[in-house]
């Protein structure tokens, strides 16, 4: 998997590192000198997560935690809330065929 958030599309961010060296003229110095300067990225908080998508089938995609804390999307159940729901299904499905 990619470094992307696959709903927002959010990727690492390039810029630089500057690394300086002196004191700052407003706290008394003479000023500051850039002693060297290298690439860097920043990277989306990403997580990996099930989720449902809208063929109703269960995958694993990679969302960043910001669609995360906004619900955007629906996870997939599991556990004992995964038999919740597969029981409530049998019961519908029970209750719709007619005896």
């Amino acid at each position: 998997m990619s470094w992307k958030c696959e709903y927002s599309g959010k990727r690492p961010r390039i810029g630089n590192k500057v690394v300086r060296r002196g004191k700052a003229k407003r706290e008394g110095g003479i000023g500051q000198n850039v002693t060297g300067i290298s690439k860097r990225r920043w990277y989306p908080n990403l997580q990996s997560v099930r989720v449902i998508d809208e063929n109703g089938t269960v995958r694993r995609v990679r969302v960043c935690a910001r669609y995360l804390k906004a619900g955007k999307f629906m996870k997939a159940p599991r556990g004992l809330h995964k038999m919740y729901l597969q029981e409530q299904a049998r019961k519908a499905k029970a209750a719709q065929s007619p005896s």
